[in-house]
């Protein structure tokens, strides 16, 4: 925490709330960086189809069942999430029952993309397909521009539509018009405060921006900056160097002023249960979209499902240690708090919130257990041992030339795996052939879910470079990490 402001860099804004920082900051870097957002990090839905699959097959069983149940014809039943087969023949539905799905956020257009794809395949007689309406919603042009040339969704395109709003009021929308609402790893994004309680007062945390000596030194005009920085003039930033890497804060502690935050018992009843000066992540645009959920679905929708990293355990949430927040290419991004979102729920009276980890939601889809590929790598006995950034992905493109020996995926998509320039000069053809090595059909992305059965196929492969079958068959069954990512879901009562 910086203090001495003399020993500081270049200030470059006042003191706010942090989630008035957060929303200024993530807005330079979408308009920046929105079409690069897999080099800062990527999502279970970016490359990977499992999550969306998953998705699909869930909501195809739930329509077929609803309709099922008001006598309108249909006998459908929903077979394997990866298979397709169904069970019975299902009688079509009146056409003018549309579906509307909407999705928050919808990044590269990958999740839309696969959901509709394995819908179409499961809805064999086209009681369900035909009626979507799937729209895709974001605040920012660009993001959704990006996301409809997605190469997948062009066969879906009669389907497809895009909403240009903010995730927390979409007045274009209709009360009660909705039946289904997806956001993955949105909810980490949208605005959040951090509290304490301190005695009988609620504090919050609030941050200033300073740029580094090194990037105010490469600025010739500082006062023409700082008014782009503040006004958010794009144009007049893209013409100085770029700064979002090279931002320090400073942090300090003030009283909470209720009359701008809204869920004030809720919050404070939450905070009881915290020690005193241990901040919790208040998640307040997460309970927007809850807020807006309620509004839009209507009242037998299939409901509001929000995929994040988070935890909902009090221990977690109560320890002084744990990572509320992160940056990624200068982004700012909030570990979830799905406890308090659950009772904000209940205030609202917004529905039922259940939450699940996120891996359990995939695996009870497929039927079997589910590992990512990145708990995988982590049973790897060089795991935690100090490893160049190259051997680190030696090994991942070892244990991705393993499993694809016969992990077989439904879509051909070349792994955009780039070798760094820092690597050795006699390693980098050796990695370079494994690069070369990938299939087409194999794991789609380096964030990516398998199966039991596809781990035990590939186990002669995988203990040929080090791994030990019964850790990570051990670890397919482990309980969720109480931070991970977890499916919080909400149906309207």
């Amino acid at each position: 925490m910086l203090q001495d402001a003399d020993a500081l860099p270049q200030l470059i804004g006042d003191y706010k709330p942090v989630d008035q920082w957060q929303v200024h900051i993530n807005r330079l870097f979408y308009r920046f960086r929105g079409d690069q957002v897999r080099s800062f990090y990527q999502t279970f839905a970016s490359a990977d189809y499992r999550l969306a699959h998953a998705l699909a097959a869930d909501y195809f069983e739930k329509v077929v069942k609803r309709e099922k149940s008001r006598g309108e014809g249909v006998t459908g039943q929903r077979g394997s999430a990866e298979s397709g087969s169904t069970d019975t023949p299902a009688t079509p539905l009146h056409p003018a029952s549309p579906l509307t799905i909407l999705e928050l956020g919808p990044g590269n257009g990958n999740l839309a993309a696969c959901f509709l794809s394995h819908l179409k395949v499961l809805d064999k007689d086209g009681v369900v397909y035909p009626r979507i309406r799937y729209v895709l919603v974001d605040w920012e042009q660009a993001v959704l521009d990006a996301a409809m040339t997605h190469p997948e969704l062009a066969s879906h395109r009669n389907r497809v539509e895009t909403h240009r709003g903010t995730v927390d009021r979409l007045d274009a929308v209709a009360d009660g018009s909705v039946d289904r609402i997806i956001c993955n790893e949105l909810w980490n994004d949208l605005s959040t405060k951090l509290m304490s309680r301190q005695g009988g007062d609620i504090e919050e945390e609030f941050m200033r921006p300073n740029l580094s000596e090194a990037a105010h030194a490469k600025i010739s005009d500082w006062q023409a900056f700082l008014r782009s920085f503040e006004t958010m003039d794009m144009e007049a930033l893209r013409g100085f160097p770029p700064f979002l890497d090279d931002l320090v804060w400073e942090r300090e502690y003030r009283a909470v002023e209720w009359k701008e935050v809204p869920y004030r018992k809720t919050i404070a009843d939450f905070l009881k249960r915290i020690d005193e000066r241990v901040l919790v992540p208040v998640n307040l645009g997460a309970y927007a979209t809850i807020k807006e959920a309620k509004r839009l679905l209507a009242p037998d929708a299939i409901g509001f499902s929000s995929f994040d990293a988070g935890t909902a355990d009090m221990e977690v949430l109560n320890d002084p240690e744990k990572p509320c927040y992160g940056q990624f290419g200068g982004q700012q991004s909030f570990m979830v708090n799905f406890a308090l979102a659950e009772a904000v729920a209940r205030q609202l009276e917004a529905g039922t919130m259940t939450i699940e980890s996120q891996r359990e939601f995939v695996g009870r889809s497929l039927g079997t257990n589910v590992l990512t590929l990145m708990d995988l790598i982590a049973t790897h006995p060089s795991a935690g041992t100090k490893m160049a950034p190259w051997e680190q992905d030696r090994l991942m493109l070892k244990t991705l030339h393993s499993l694809n020996e016969t992990y077989r995926s439904p879509y051909a998509r070349p792994l955009d795996f780039p070798i760094p320039l820092e690597v050795p000069p006699e390693e980098r053809e050796a990695l370079q052939a494994l690069v070369r090595a990938l299939t087409p059909t194999g794991i789609p992305d380096t964030v990516a879910y398998l199966t039991e059965e596809e781990l035990t196929l590939a186990s002669k492969d995988l203990e040929d470079i080090g791994y030990d079958p019964q850790s990570f068959m051990i670890a397919l069954t482990a309980p969720p990490s109480p931070v991970d990512y977890f499916h919080a879901s909400v149906r309207p009562r």
